[in-house]
């Protein structure tokens, strides 16, 4: 008697292409926005000393949810039989990642929003210290 199982599914070439070109893209927006992005965001922060803040451990923790919402949606559109279902999923996927990408711009404008509202008493104390210093 023989009996087969088979461990593999066989699925239709288009499932692993719409894992592999989300794949890609997600890749792609990784190395090529997100990145430099937060590098650029993260210098920034650090050459005005803080005046412009970067909150380290909501992008961090955004970028870990993100990365595993993003694993997931590829996994999904990996393990689907009908390549509609699998380019639905990777379609989420990249668009997971560019909000992903776009969070660190959002939380740094709001953060230097509320900054700008500290920044005018700053510059009033160092206009009357120098104003002080200065011969009239």
């Amino acid at each position: 008697m023989k009996t087969s199982s088979r461990a593999f599914v066989r699925r239709p070439r288009g499932v692993y292409i719409a894992t592999g070109v989300g794949l890609v893209i997600v890749v792609l927006i990784a190395l090529g926005l997100f990145l430099p992005l937060t590098g650029f965001l993260a210098a920034t922060t650090a050459s005005t000393a803080g005046l412009v803040p970067f909150p380290v451990l909501s992008v961090t923790g955004v970028t870990l949810l993100g990365l595993v919402l993003v694993a997931g949606a590829l996994l999904l559109a990996l393990t689907r039989r009908r390549p509609a279902a699998a380019w639905v999923w990777a379609v989420l996927a990249v668009l997971i990642s560019f909000a992903v990408t776009v969070f660190p711009i959002v939380a740094v404008a709001v953060g230097s929003a509320d900054r700008a509202a500290d920044i005018g008493p700053i510059i009033g104390d160092l206009w009357g210290r120098l104003s002080g210093l200065l011969p009239s």
